[in-house]
């Protein structure tokens, strides 16, 4: 795998950013920064942010795989804002920086001054990120949220996909977060490149809810126009068989994806063996096979647990059949293509162990990421960063004394 050898083989080398972020949603977008050459700062409270304390009782307290994925490569400076001497070392961070991020509550902002006015007043030309669950107007600007909720629930994911006579599927977690905070660090690359064009900075909002609407778009662009919303229906409920998830002898899952079913029946049939399939009066198009679903996916049901997914894949390619393997997390952590493709950032957890984390999803001429460290402990730069500012060892030792800094 390729690797930077510095941040400035990276679009956003000389990037300052400045991180007020908690959990996920925030800090994911943080962490993209931060893979394109960003130096990013990530500003806590003397408790730290709540994240760290998600721990695997089966690894020990100090293996935090969920807190290293979205704070690699940042360095923490920890500090109380609510201090008059904390406040004054958050805003000479700001003055530096081209960056503010942030995903506390719109109240909690409020309340600290960090809000966009009070903030934005003084530095014209930062860009000003906000990301929160619902957004920042309405009757529910202030409500608490993780992604389960605000994307997954509020956004349409949980009813759209609940089948008939079943529960809803439970959320998978980070994945709201990490789509928010995607949307957010490509929004925050584009008002640097107008800021390059007009010298202003810029107030950006990305909220959960928002790009919960957004990823469900197709549903609810056909909704608006007065399509219906079809119902989720199953493996045997597909209108199209040709599109649709089967497994093989061995257990593994797969996932036909052949949109233009009618184009690649004769091949399938081939790959399949099933040539008395082709010409079948049930299922001769895509209009009769919508017509019979249930049959055919019965029918292949059985076909499939004859091979191994390897085997059919091979025979899929040998037919040009669309499919995608249904693989595991374990798999994925596997894959040969996942690794030929940047996909993990490569690194050394504080031991010297080598680590992987999941990288972000875009390359920049062969490179994915300038990290080459997992998330920094509570305060871990706080001394550092201050020297930088100026401050001498004696000021720092007051600061503590005073409580400003932990």
């Amino acid at each position: 795998m390729e690797a930077a050898e510095t941040q400035t083989d990276l679009p956003l080398a000389g990037v300052r950013v400045i991180e007020l972020g908690v959990w996920v949603a925030g800090p994911a977008a943080g962490a993209l920064l931060a893979d394109w050459g960003a130096e990013v700062i990530k500003l806590e409270s003397p408790l730290g942010d709540p994240l760290r304390g998600m721990a695997n009782p089966g690894m020990g307290r100090d293996v935090n795989p969920w807190f290293d994925a979205d704070n690699r490569g940042k360095r923490a400076v920890a500090l109380d804002l609510r201090h008059p001497d904390g406040r004054a070392i958050a805003d000479r961070l700001i003055e530096r920086a081209d960056i503010f991020v942030t995903n506390l509550q719109v109240g909690a902002l409020r309340r600290l001054s960090m809000d966009p006015e009070s903030v934005r007043a003084d530095h014209p030309r930062l860009i000003y990120c906000r990301v929160t669950g619902y957004g920042p107007h309405g009757p529910d600007a202030d409500r608490p949220s993780f992604d389960g909720g605000a994307f997954w629930s509020r956004g349409g994911f949980l009813a759209t996909m609940r089948q008939p006579d079943c529960d809803p599927p439970m959320p998978r977690g980070g994945t709201g977060d990490h789509t928010t905070g995607l949307a957010a660090a490509g929004a925050i690359a584009a008002a640097l490149f107008q800021r390059e064009r007009t010298g202003r900075g810029a107030l950006i909002d990305v909220s959960l809810y928002r790009a919960g609407i957004y990823v469900m778009g197709w549903d609810i662009a056909g909704h608006l126009r007065g399509v219906r919303v079809a119902p989720q229906g199953g493996r045997r409920g597909a209108t199209n068989a040709l599109n649709n998830m089967y497994r093989a002898g061995d257990g593994g899952w797969f996932y036909l994806t052949n949109l233009t079913a009618d184009a690649h029946w004769p091949g399938f049939c081939a790959a399949i063996e099933r040539p008395d399939l082709v010409a079948d009066p049930r299922f001769v198009d895509y209009r009769a096979r919508r017509q019979h679903g249930a049959e055919l996916v019965d029918i292949l049901d059985e076909v499939f647990r004859a091979r191994p997914r390897a085997e059919w894949g091979a025979r899929f390619d040998a037919h040009g059949v669309l499919w995608a393997a249904g693989l595991t997390v374990p798999e994925i952590a596997e894959d040969p293509q996942a690794a030929e493709n940047n996909a993990w950032i490569e690194t050394a957890d504080r031991a010297g162990n080598p680590v992987r984390i999941p990288a972000g999803p875009a390359d920049f001429d062969g490179v994915n990421s300038a990290v080459a460290a997992t998330g920094p402990e509570h305060g871990e730069h706080t001394e550092e960063v201050l020297l930088e500012l100026g401050y001498s060892w004696e000021q720092i030792a007051d600061l503590k004394g005073k409580g400003a800094i932990p």
